[in-house]
């Protein structure tokens, strides 16, 4: 796990450097730089820069950037790839010989053989950079689900790229500015879709795509994509179950390959608990890390305790358990968590940064039930689908003001035992009454259009009416029209919600501590097993992660397995009310609403009050727009 920079430009000797130490925080075991001879009439140079943190072949010997066995393929590297060895094992029946241990080395070594062709072979996480010394060309991959991430920008013909955007606005190729499609994005989903970021000119590699750089022109491409066409009929549940089990055990196993401390992240849910199980099958006293809430704060919110199970499942496994209470000091936090995101943060950065900081203590690799959800079909807003959609034999012109009635009646954020079902039900109510596509949307959305056009100051207002927030997702629904219901949300997520939101969260934080986390239910074992399973097994009648579940009892006590879902999140919903209150009254204070022109003061205030109020659940509302002023100070001011 490491961090990754490189730019082409007349003198990127003098860049790489500044770029490589706004990203030291993602490997503090080494440096490395490699600086080519010139070309493209003798102007440009291409430089690429690594900070590693070793984790297998800890030795000198993995040092970055790496070279080709011909020399000729220069590599960059962030990620691990689990099946390294098998693909070893093949380019040495080819005649490739290896002077290291390390994944690295068999990476490049298989770019040589086989070009960008060698990308369907690999299992893993990954993005990467190869600079072909022959071609002058500059390849950049991403892995299939964006556990890694990249980001990029070209002006002109000269390119840079890096693991975080900090990285490339050190280089001083391109200044920060914000982009108002991502900002219209931003404020619809709380986070940008994917190539977009933030900054005008910046992008994001979209997973499972690579970019090829020449002559000053970039091109992408897609090299893999998910495929519900595979889904196989007419084997038995219990078959899939021991499929499932089976392969879940070699994903685990897989990547729990290190040289150096490895543990878990314990939540009490059937995702975390089940890869911890399957550990201790292959490892004695593994640590694991458990974060729990105070119950003060858990007043107004709808994020149930994990601890007492995550306790339950400790004094059941054999496991070194570390248990601690979430509380930070936000006002300073928060500003150090968004120049570590490099973007207005979420709520479950602060406890994703927090756990993280706290196994780092003890470890240097953690692995994450994260992605159980997406290939499985654990979230609420999937069941909620289904429910939705056994209303649609009530025509639209009654189904539609019906759900808004029923809107405008339920409150959104009063405290009390009804908090969670009255919020939900309220969400409900406000999508339930569209089309397949965007009552799904609607369920995903945050500020919807209409509320966007009122948040947009006049100046505003007629610029963003030239964008789609949905375009992206519009698309991605389309591409997947042949799927099933269930796999065609399970299609769009994969695309969108995980890797912009929990994927890119996990990363980034889980980095700011100097810690890798893997990701066993995005192993592409799992995923393609994922691919064949029938969507009614996903979802069995108003059982979520049905399948998993069923698998998961050879491990675990059913009521662990089948316990209410609790969301790895914060009590904002608290924060907001008490140690967060004053942050809101001067960020988000007339006068600096009106110095920044972005937005109408009367619609934040407003926004504000309902929340406060209890009639609007805006909890995550006013929790976005404060983010991003504090993103705003920190990176355009």
């Amino acid at each position: 796990m490491c961090g990754i920079a490189g730019l082409i430009s007349p003198k990127p000797e003098t860049l790489i450097g500044q770029m490589l130490k706004t990203i030291e925080h993602r490997g503090f075991d080494d440096e490395g730089v490699f600086v080519s001879d010139k070309f493209g009439a003798g102007v440009l140079k291409t430089a690429l820069g690594h900070r590693r943190l070793s984790i297998i072949d800890t030795t000198s010997a993995g040092h970055q950037p790496f070279f080709s066995a011909d020399g000729r393929f220069v590599i960059t590297y962030n990620g691990e790839l689990y099946n390294y060895l098998e693909i070893k094992a093949e380019l040495e029946s080819k005649g490739y010989k290896f002077k290291t241990d390390c994944d690295t080395e068999v990476l490049i070594n298989a770019f040589q053989e086989w070009q960008t062709g060698c990308l369907e072979k690999l299992n893993g996480m990954f993005a990467f950079a190869v600079w072909d010394k022959l071609e002058k060309n500059l390849t950049l991959v991403r892995d299939r689900a964006g556990i890694k991430p990249l980001y990029y920008a070209r002006v002109g013909e000269k390119f840079v790229f890096a693991s975080e955007i900090k990285a490339i606005l050190a280089s001083k190729l391109i200044k920060a500015e914000l982009d108002l499609e991502g900002l219209h994005q931003f404020l619809t989903f709380l986070w940008t879709v994917h190539d977009k970021t933030l900054f005008k000119g910046i992008y994001q590699l979209p997973p499972a795509h690579f970019l090829v750089w020449k002559d000053g022109d970039i091109s992408t491409k897609e090299w893999w994509d998910l495929d519900f066409s595979r889904e196989e009929k007419g084997k038995s549940e219990a078959c899939w179950q021991e499929q499932v089990l089976e392969t879940l055990e070699k994903s685990v196993a897989m990547e729990m390959i290190a040289d150096v401390p490895l543990g878990a992240f314990l939540s009490g849910g059937v995702d975390s608990s089940a890869i911890v199980a399957l550990m201790t099958r292959h490892a004695k006293n593994i640590s694991t890390y458990t974060t729990g809430i105070s119950a003060e704060d858990l007043e107004f919110d709808i994020i149930p305790d994990d601890v007492a199970w995550s306790r339950r499942v400790a004094e059941l496994l054999p496991i070194d358990y570390h248990e601690t209470l979430l509380t930070p000091d936000l006002t300073a936090l928060l500003p150090k968590l968004v120049y570590q995101m490099d973007a207005p943060v979420i709520d479950m950065a602060i406890p994703s940064f927090l756990i993280s900081e706290q196994a780092r203590t003890t470890q240097k690799v953690m692995l994450s039930g994260m992605g159980g959800d997406e290939v499985f079909a654990g979230y609420p807003r999937q069941m909620a689908m289904r429910i939705a959609g056994a209303t649609d034999f009530i025509p639209s012109a009654i189904r539609r003001p019906l759900m808004q009635t029923l809107d405008s009646m339920l409150s959104g954020g009063r405290k009390g035992k009804f908090t969670a079902p009255l919020r939900n039900a309220k969400k409900f109510a406000r999508s339930a009454g569209q089309d397949f596509e965007n009552r799904y949307l609607g369920f995903g959305t945050y500020f919807t259009d209409e509320r966007k056009a009122r948040l947009y100051s006049d100046e505003l207002r007629g610029e963003m009416k030239n964008f789609d927030a949905y375009r992206r997702h519009k698309e991605f629904f389309e591409n997947c029209r042949a799927a099933s219901a269930l796999n065609r949300l399970l299609y769009v997520d994969f695309k969108t919600f995980m890797p912009a939101l929990n994927l890119d969260t996990t990363d980034k934080t889980s980095m700011a501590a100097n810690l890798e986390v893997r990701v066993p239910f995005l192993n592409h074992e799992i995923v393609s097993l994922s691919e064949r399973i029938p969507a009614e097994l996903k979802i069995k009648g108003l059982k979520r992660k049905y399948i998993l579940k069923k698998a998961a009892e050879s491990l675990l006590p059913k009521e662990i397995i089948w316990r209410k879902k609790a969301g790895f999140g914060a009590p904002i919903r608290s924060w907001l009310r008490t140690s967060l209150k004053p942050m809101i009254d001067d960020l988000l204070s007339e006068e600096t609403v009106k110095k920044r022109g972005l937005f109408d003061f009367r619609e934040v205030r407003q926004i504000i009050e309902l929340n406060q109020s209890g009639k609007e659940d805006f909890n995550l509302q006013v929790f976005q727009l404060l983010n991003f002023e504090i993103w705003m100070r920190e990176f355009l001011d």
